[in-house]
């Protein structure tokens, strides 16, 4: 037993000194066929990311505790949105983790919760009741996480938690790429 756990001691230090959480290890990986997932809006509209294949997808997914994990890149995001252009180009999958939720009466407050969000941000926010969309993306629960899908429907950008300004100008970048050639 002590073996295990001076391995999983040395992945956490070989982890740390290469910059990249265990987390960050479990997200999709750059260049590979993006997962299936499924979702729904708080009115049953399901969205499946299958069917978003020949434009870029953006999800952004979080819970209530990380929602303000990004707000910078959100603010950014939001900037590019206001043109047509991106409107028209981009399918952004604005995804809540609502698994700690999944049970009456707690489902009917939250799906209300999340309408009355929607209409605040001017877009659809999908719900992940049974976390099937967390796991398939491999997203770690309690962090905002963050997913490009290219147009190729390879995944182009993976990230979670709060992105450096690196990793928010190369996610813009890449987006902008996607959308103007």
């Amino acid at each position: 037993m002590s073996s295990l756990r001076n391995k999983i001691a040395a992945a956490a230090v070989v982890a740390g000194m290469s910059g990249t959480s265990l987390s960050a290890l479990a997200l999709p990986k750059i260049g590979d066929d993006a997962p299936l997932g499924k979702v729904e809006d708080a009115d049953g509209k399901t969205l499946e990311t299958k069917s978003l294949k020949g434009k870029p997808v953006l999800i952004v997914y979080e819970d209530r505790d990380s929602a303000t994990q990004n707000e910078k890149l959100k603010k950014e995001l939001s900037v590019l949105a206001k043109g047509d252009k991106y409107k028209s180009k981009v399918a952004l999958a604005a995804v809540a983790d609502v698994s700690s939720y999944d049970f009456w009466p707690a489902k009917g407050f939250v799906k209300d919760a999340i309408r009355e969000e929607s209409k605040k941000q001017g877009t659809t926010i999908y719900c992940d009741w049974n976390a099937s969309f967390r796991k398939a993306f491999k997203l770690t629960k309690g962090k905002s996480s963050i997913v490009l899908i290219g147009k190729d429907n390879k995944v182009l950008f993976a990230g979670e938690g709060s992105l450096s300004d690196a990793d928010r100008k190369k996610l813009v970048d890449l987006l902008k790429s996607e959308v103007e050639g």
